[in-house]
């Protein structure tokens, strides 16, 4: 009998030793599988607030920062109302790169997600966040994609070309222009009623829906989650 006891309390005490061991790789792999974002825009922001709201209760995407090279930017107060903190940088550091590639490090950012952002991304940016930096362009390229195609201009171009179909791209980010390889594609039509007005609403439209779930997809088939 008190043999039996003893192997009773050993296995027991082996059971709670490795239960305690498989909770805690179960912890580690959680906490080391949070990804950290931050989003680069250039305006208004509500692209930014909208990616920022649906990560919001997440366990494995966390957005821990907002940058923006324009200090007058309505996205500052967007960031300042999400209590996220942010920070501001001119042309020429970014291109340098040096204090943006510190700060970017310093928050353990894992993923660059572009949300209206309309400085090119150097090639020092590019490699190193080589498929990890995200945009997300009002139209369907390869079509009006380039510099100086965003915002209303790119759907003035479409409206004078008679397109029939518009939508948005979202791809990842090379050292061109709206060149990078294009991950996903959602259409809108064109009525001859729209103007650059009306077209504009249709593509943001398509924007708030799907460029936060086409996110977490990304990043959780990139880390093959």
């Amino acid at each position: 009998m008190l043999q039996r006891n003893t192997l009773i309390k050993e296995f027991a005490n082996f059971s709670i030793f490795y239960f305690n061991i498989y909770m805690f790789i179960v912890f580690l792999k959680n906490f080391i599988m949070v990804k950290n974002i931050a989003i680069l825009a250039s305006g208004n922001g509500s692209n930014a607030e909208n990616i920022c709201n649906f990560f919001e209760k997440s366990s494995d995407i966390n957005v821990v920062l907002i940058g923006t090279n324009n200090q007058n930017a309505f996205v500052i107060n967007r960031a300042k109302k999400l209590k996220i903190p942010h920070f501001v940088f001119t042309k020429d550091m970014l291109n340098t790169f040096t204090d943006v590639q510190k700060i970017l490090s310093e928050n353990d950012v894992s993923f660059v997600i572009l949300a209206g952002f309309l400085l090119k991304i150097p090639e020092k940016m590019v490699q190193m966040y080589l498929g990890k930096i995200i945009n997300i362009h009002p139209a369907l390229l390869p079509k009006f994609g380039g510099k100086g195609m965003y915002g209303k201009y790119v759907h003035k171009a479409v409206i004078e070309s008679e397109e029939k179909e518009s939508g948005i791209t979202i791809h990842f980010v090379n050292n061109k222009y709206d060149a990078g390889e294009i991950i996903f594609q959602k259409k809108c039509s064109v009525e001859k009623k729209d103007c650059a007005k009306t077209l504009a609403e249709k593509v943001s439209a398509l924007e708030m829906a799907c460029y936060p779930k086409k996110i977490a997809d990304i990043i959780k088939k990139t880390e093959k989650w």
